[in-house]
């Protein structure tokens, strides 16, 4: 299974972003082969409107099986998620990846 993650950072110990749409980074967790991967996403940050149908495309591309985040995506990216077929997790906006991942093992985390 994948797990995607809105972050500020790129590593397990990296602060969580609460934002979905302008998250500096995408980490993916790769369960299947313990490894994690990033996509940098600072470029929407001059975006002025749609950064997240933007970055919902980005998920969308990626095809991660969970995305886990603080507040959860907007309106227009949340339709260009359902489309992606992914369990969205929110409430983890004040952890390291690690902490969110280790709630969402224990289903500490709202299903959005």
């Amino acid at each position: 299974m994948k797990i995607a993650f809105t972050t500020k950072g790129i590593q397990w110990d990296s602060i969580m972003d609460p934002r979905f749409g302008r998250t500096e980074f995408i980490v993916i967790y790769d369960e299947e082969k313990d490894e994690l991967s990033n996509i940098d996403n600072r470029a929407v940050e001059g975006v002025a409107h749609g950064a997240g149908p933007e970055t919902a495309q980005k998920f969308f591309d990626l095809n991660p099986d969970v995305l886990i985040t603080g507040n959860g995506p907007g309106g227009n990216a949340g339709r260009v998620l359902e489309q992606a077929n992914l369990k969205i997790f929110v409430g983890a906006g004040e952890m390291t990846v690690k902490e969110a991942y280790k709630a969402y093992q224990k289903g500490e985390l709202r299903e959005a």
